[in-house]
């Protein structure tokens, strides 16, 4: 092993390209702090309604916080 954590999403790097904070995020919907942090250091993941829910609070398509899959051969589009 490497010792890298898995990458589930990309909220982190969707939120610093929109020049947003992760309060701005928590606050935005009404959610705790500590779990957006947790989504953006992948430690924790948003179930599918609120990944939706963070997508329309971006102004961002869904697919744009999620990490492509790498299996080779595969389609990578969603």
């Amino acid at each position: 092993m490497n010792g890298k954590k898995p990458v589930f999403n990309r909220i982190k790097a969707v939120l610093a390209e929109k020049g947003k904070t992760n309060l701005w995020l928590a606050q935005k919907l009404g959610m705790n702090k500590t779990t957006v942090s947790k989504w953006c250091t992948n430690s924790m993941q948003p179930t599918v309604e609120t990944l939706f829910e963070v997508a329309r609070a971006l102004n961002a398509d869904v697919r744009e916080l999620l990490v492509p899959s790498k299996n080779k051969g595969s389609d990578q589009t969603l």
